[in-house]
């Protein structure tokens, strides 16, 4: 009896090592190859950094189970993200990203909103391509909540020009509103002028051909008195002195 006893304790003993030895084995497995669709804010490097700090957190049963049963990291101006495994090795990381157009100053802090003007962020640091929104007259700033403007309709002005902004791939440094709602642009030394709303596309249109011929120059660009009507339209630029 104690001969059959030995022997079943030595096959439970070599069952549970060989268990212990797949486990191992399938722990040891690691997503390699990662790609990174949805990103615009982030780099594919910074993303891939930020969701895999280390080397455990790219063990692939750990990726499963975290994607099935845990928590996503928090990260910022990054709404949600998904995790696809497409293999044993092979991971796609689909991100969302929260939507921001621009950003205001508030106690040492950047605040950065959506197209509805609600704070979605809250940022020691700069975010770059998003422009500083300067001007706007606003009380106690509190995050996930709108913006309190005097004029809400001052968002729906932001986002027309921060969407005509990006059709012609300018990226500006700073929008400054004045009490009309009138904007000036600011593009590292160049400041310019758009007057009133009318005709934005037409303006940002030749400010974007313009560009080129201001490269390395400083002043400011008058665009105020822009008319579609005319074939040959003629600005003034005002260097610095």
């Amino acid at each position: 009896m104690e001969n059959g006893s030995g022997k079943k304790k030595v096959i439970l003993l070599a069952a549970l090592l060989l268990l212990l030895a797949c486990m191992a084995a399938v722990c040891s497995i690691k997503i390699r190859d990662i790609t990174v669709t949805g990103n615009e804010k982030y780099t594919e490097e910074q993303l891939v950094d930020l969701v895999f700090p280390d080397n455990v957190s790219r063990s692939t049963i750990f990726c499963y189970l975290r994607e099935h049963f845990g928590k996503h990291e928090k990260i910022p101006f990054v709404e949600d993200y998904k995790l696809v495994l497409k293999g044993l090795t092979r991971a796609e990381l689909i991100v969302y990203e929260k939507s921001v157009v621009g950003y205001v100053s508030y106690m040492s802090s950047y605040m950065y909103f959506d197209k509805d003007g609600i704070i979605v962020e809250s940022s020691s640091q700069k975010l770059p391509g998003v422009p500083w929104i300067n001007g706007l007259k606003f009380g106690h700033i509190v995050l996930y909540q709108k913006l309190p403007v005097e004029s809400e309709w001052i968002f729906q002005e932001i986002l027309n020009l921060t969407q005509i902004l990006s059709i012609y791939e300018l990226s500006v440094d700073k929008i400054q509103y004045n009490t009309l709602g009138e904007a000036t642009l600011y593009m590292g030394d160049i400041e310019v002028i758009l007057g009133s709303n009318d005709g934005l596309n037409g303006k940002i249109a030749e400010l974007g051909d313009m560009l080129p011929q201001l490269e390395g120059r400083s002043g400011t660009l008058y665009l105020d008195n822009y008319d579609e009507t005319k074939t040959n339209p003629m600005y003034t630029f005002k260097p610095k002195n």
